[in-house]
């Protein structure tokens, strides 16, 4: 199910621009930032090569990092690592099966913003952690495992719609021999 199409990279970057800033203004609505960038990069791990879940990666992480709190960059890491360690064992995960890109979202959704907690209280800083915190990363692994199974719909459906619909099998074949004539 690997697709390496521009096409493809493209249209998964661009909704990763999307994503990002509409979880910058979810913010205000729910009491807590969504990060759906967890849930899409499973399905770009799933569905792609390891090119364009570098450029996921890289480019959400710091798209993440400049509307946020976080200090720039930080994002990368815990974003490369999930698509990274996805990406050893595509070929055992159930990528087409709902309940599986649930279970995989939620799981992404929770390792994406500990890691980042992590790396931010190992280098230093002083983010705002308490009970609500815990909250706020449940709210974030239910909306991640719910967006999971979304993006495959969403992006089956945008496949659909520019991918070239394949025909089907003549009855003539070429190599079929014709005897013309009385028997």
């Amino acid at each position: 199910m690997v697709t390496m199409n521009p096409l493809n990279t493209f249209l998964i970057l661009l909704t990763a621009f999307v994503v990002v800033f509409v979880q910058s203004a979810s913010g205000r609505l729910l009491g807590t930032q969504l990060d759906l960038l967890p849930a899409l990069m499973v399905y770009a791990t799933l569905t792609t090569g390891i090119p364009t879940v570098a450029a996921l990666a890289l480019c959400g992480g710091l798209w993440l990092d400049s509307l946020s709190a976080n200090p720039l960059g930080i994002s990368v890491l815990p974003l490369a690592a999930i698509g990274f360690v996805l990406s050893l064992r595509r070929d055992l995960l159930l990528g087409e099966q709902s309940f599986a890109q649930f279970v995989l979202g939620l799981m992404a959704s929770f390792a994406a913003p500990t890691a980042t907690l992590l790396m931010m209280l190992t280098a230093g800083k002083n983010p705002l952690t308490g009970w609500g915190t815990w909250w706020q990363i449940a709210i974030m692994m239910l909306a991640g495992g719910i967006a999971t199974p979304l993006f495959f719909k969403f992006f089956g459906a945008l496949a659909k719609t520019f991918k070239y619909q394949e025909l089907s099998s003549p009855s003539f074949r070429p190599d079929r021999e014709i005897r013309r004539g009385r028997n």
